[in-house]
């Protein structure tokens, strides 16, 4: 009886951290989704422009996920044992990593934008709107950085409901000035994906100051603290945040790397290819954010009984979150295949484009079940006992050591179609679930930072 109501308590937290996350995965990609669908009713070139331009935000975001995700591995278990301190100097660190990468991230991607579009696209149309999208939407990213600090730490502490109400706000500024700025309405100037960009630097403005103000407007909030208390942590401390996020950066960097790279191969097909690979991961990430907001929650859970030294109990919340990733996908790739045609009918492209897209989302939806497994493996349960070294050694074996090659093998020597690569892509991602298994019973992932000794 104990098991069952054990079970049943790991379900309702899952539930109420789950939704609000959940809601903000959609929130985010409802946004990519708005843009794509907007952009594409300009033309194929200004989605593909826009689709390669988004590839460097894609990566810096990345980058900026690895280091908060890896520095909530200890935010998590400091919270959960209550010590404010040292989860508000995590934050400091947060936000110190966040400028240091922020200020050149910009620079790069400003002056050196025709190279950067270059590198997915060589069709001159392409080349000079996606250097126009990204010399404006760039200034966006000091912005979202700062948002993504707060977002991450509120996740820590479970703290979601300001941030998704913001989130959302956000999303409607955006989708609203896109509509008004990409095609002209109501006054304003038809600017194309010049308006894009300007609408989502806008949104990300007013979004950062608004998640400040929920943080120091409220009389008492976990992350609200003075500049001493944020930035006077012990080197100690950095190193030890760093030793867990850095492997992660590691992971993650390559990982979206590994993505912009194999997104470049695609546009070696086409432009045709380069859009309709843009709209079929949209639409995939759009359904794939019921496992990253669970995901996310289930990391939260088992982090912060880690935390406490359960082990045992940690372990018993892991299996539960595995059975929940089966039947999701189960559920995801049906929803997905059925989707495929109401989706095609919004972009109404042509006959060889549409069908290339019907394709793409065919082989999307029967690979979210191994990409979606190690996912949920990966972020949900390895690193919330820490093990982002061995995660980090499997990702990047197969994410660049396999998934690149095969991309370039399928476009440059096999000269297949687009879904055909897709497919052979995919197949990295089934082998890689064998290694994650092995990890998984072995135990080795669990790990407790805060010194507390192992109990049930």
């Amino acid at each position: 009886m104990r098991r069952e109501e054990e079970k049943k308590d790991f379900y309702r937290k899952l539930t109420i951290t789950g939704i609000p996350m959940v809601i903000q995965q959609v929130i985010g990609v409802t946004l990519n989704l708005a843009d794509t669908i907007m952009v594409g009713k300009v033309s194929e070139e200004a989605l593909a422009a826009v689709g390669a331009a988004n590839q460097v935000y894609f990566i810096f975001g990345i980058l900026l996920f690895g280091i908060f995700s890896g520095a909530s591995v200890l935010a998590v278990q400091y919270w959960g044992i209550g010590d404010l301190k040292t989860l508000r100097s995590i934050v400091g660190i947060d936000y110190t990593m966040c400028l240091v990468l922020c200020v050149p991230g910009i620079a790069i991607a400003y002056f050196a934008a025709p190279f950067l579009i270059q590198i997915f696209s060589d069709d001159p149309a392409v080349l000079e709107l996606g250097v126009s999208y990204l010399r404006i939407a760039c200034f966006s990213y000091i912005f979202s950085g700062l948002t993504f600090v707060i977002s991450y730490n509120s996740r820590a502490i479970k703290d979601l409901k300001y941030p998704t109400i913001i989130n959302a706000c956000a999303i409607l500024i955006n989708i609203c000035l896109n509509w008004l700025l990409i095609f002209g309405k109501c006054g304003f100037p038809e600017l194309g994906v010049r308006g894009a960009a300007i609408a989502t630097l806008i949104a990300r403005i007013i979004e950062c100051t608004a998640m400040l103000l929920s943080v120091y407007l409220r009389r008492s909030h976990p992350l609200k603290a003075m500049p001493k208390d944020l930035f006077s942590y012990s080197g100690e401390l950095f190193v030890r945040v760093m030793k867990t996020a850095v492997p992660v950066i590691v992971t993650e960097g390559l990982w979206a790397i590994s993505v912009s790279s194999i997104f470049a191969a695609y546009g070696r097909i086409s432009a045709a290819a380069l859009a309709v690979s843009q709209i079929a991961v949209t639409v995939t990430d759009f359904f794939q954010t019921v496992y990253f907001g669970l995901g996310n929650a289930a990391a939260v859970i088992i982090g912060e009984v880690l935390g406490q030294g359960k082990k045992e109990l940690a372990y018993r919340y892991s299996k539960n979150i595995i059975k929940v990733t089966w039947i999701l996908n189960g559920v995801m790739t049906v929803i997905l295949i059925l989707a495929r045609t109401p989706i095609a009918v919004i972009y109404n492209y042509g006959p060889e484009t549409t069908q290339m897209l019907m394709e793409a989302l065919l082989v999307y939806a029967v690979a979210i079940t191994p990409k979606m497994f190690a996912y949920m493996m990966i972020c949900a349960i390895f690193r919330s006992g820490g093990d982002t070294v061995y995660s980090m050694i499997v990702d990047v074996s197969f994410n660049v050591g396999a998934q690149i090659p095969l991309a370039y093998i399928g476009v440059l020597v096999l000269d297949w179609p687009l879904a055909w690569v897709m497919a052979l892509v995919a197949t990295a991602d089934f082998a890689k679930t064998i290694f994650i298994f092995q990890r998984y019973y072995s135990r080795k992932w669990m790990n407790v930072f805060t010194g507390r000794k192992e109990s049930v």
